[in-house]
């Protein structure tokens, strides 16, 4: 029912929108059918128009004679007021589709922690940098917030929900790697099995929305991976402290690659076997944002933008630099 009457009402505001640019073409034109010409019409759907919007204002707007149309005094006030009203109006529109044409305005973002962290803000510079005329306003956390009850123009997040008021699109899988340090290693030594893991400390993740454990896959004799049950020796709700803890030498821990990167690169981390990728679709990092008829140009530039600092990181939609890491060996046994 009410939205019904919000119909009615949104129908009823353009009908009187129409009638006005009908008012201003008739004190324009001098007659009806002048009037009607101007807005593509008949003069009798004119002449309605305006004896209506009289009887809504109860004032005389026009003088009429057999041949001729004259403009009343109030007439002439009110022409003065609708005008500006219509001029208001289109360089409102014209302001707003500038807005939405140049890249512009605050962009505000909502990140999950971990990649927020070590993925995005790294490049928030050169963005602002390349994009003056754009503010950020950057949120960072682990929850699925409502993006449109919250009015945020994009999120990166790991998995999606699926909603048909938004649009996810994929920016890289997420690629899982065991990882543990040189000095653990050195320490307690490789396992040479599956079952060698039992005897190892795990560094487990704590999902913080559902309060559960982050499952351990490991490959099987073929090389395909599968859930494995291990104890775990320490537990985090934090991405970044497992990496740490991993790194301090407290256990192993199976990483995506945006939380492996650093410690792989800078040789305090090492990469067992080749990464895990889950197969749910989705599973991965995603931009998401409101599905609109028309993207705002700060929110495409941005993921254009995005798109291109990971692909210099050898990341696209279907890949990540960690298929190509080297790894210490594929345990099968």
């Amino acid at each position: 029912m009410n939205n019904i009457h919000e119909f009615s009402c949104y129908t009823q505001q353009m009908d009187k929108l129409r009638t006005l640019e009908i008012f201003i073409a008739t004190c324009d034109g001098g007659s009806f059918a002048a009037a009607a010409r101007l807005c593509n019409s008949d003069p009798s759907t004119v002449s309605k128009a305006i004896s209506r919007l009289e009887s809504q204002l109860g004032l005389t707007l026009f003088q009429r004679s057999t041949r001729q149309l004259r403009i009343t005094a109030a007439g002439q006030c009110y022409a003065r007021t609708v005008r500006k009203m219509i001029l208001d109006l289109s360089s409102c529109e014209s302001e707003l589709k500038q807005l939405n044409d140049s890249p512009c305005g605050t962009l505000r973002i909502n990140s999950a922690v971990c990649y927020g962290h070590l993925y995005l803000r790294p490049i928030l510079k050169a963005f602002c940098r390349q994009y003056p005329e754009i503010k950020v306003e950057l949120e960072i956390n682990d929850f699925h917030v409502d993006i449109i009850e919250n009015d945020i123009d994009i999120a990166l997040r790991t998995g999606f929900v699926k909603d048909s008021r938004l649009i996810a699109r994929c920016l890289s899988p997420m690629d899982f790697l065991v990882c543990a340090s040189p000095d653990y290693l050195k320490e307690r030594g490789t396992p040479s099995c599956r079952e060698d893991f039992r005897s190892h400390a795990w560094i487990g993740f704590k999902i913080k929305e559902t309060q559960q454990l982050q499952p351990i896959f490991l490959p099987d004799e073929t090389g395909d991976y599968q859930l494995y049950e291990l104890e775990r020796s320490h537990i985090t709700d934090d991405g970044e402290a497992m990496a740490y803890m991993c790194i301090d030498g407290m256990g192993f821990a199976q990483l995506p690659h945006f939380l492996a990167r650093q410690g792989l690169e800078s040789g305090e981390l090492i990469s067992l076997y080749p990464c895990f990728r889950p197969p749910q679709p989705d599973s991965g990092v995603f931009a998401i944002y409101p599905k609109r008829d028309y993207l705002p140009a700060r929110v495409r530039v941005f993921i254009e933008f995005m798109t291109d600092a990971l692909a210099d990181m050898g990341e696209s939609s279907n890949q990540t630099w960690a298929r190509e890491w080297p790894s210490v060996g594929l345990i099968t046994h």
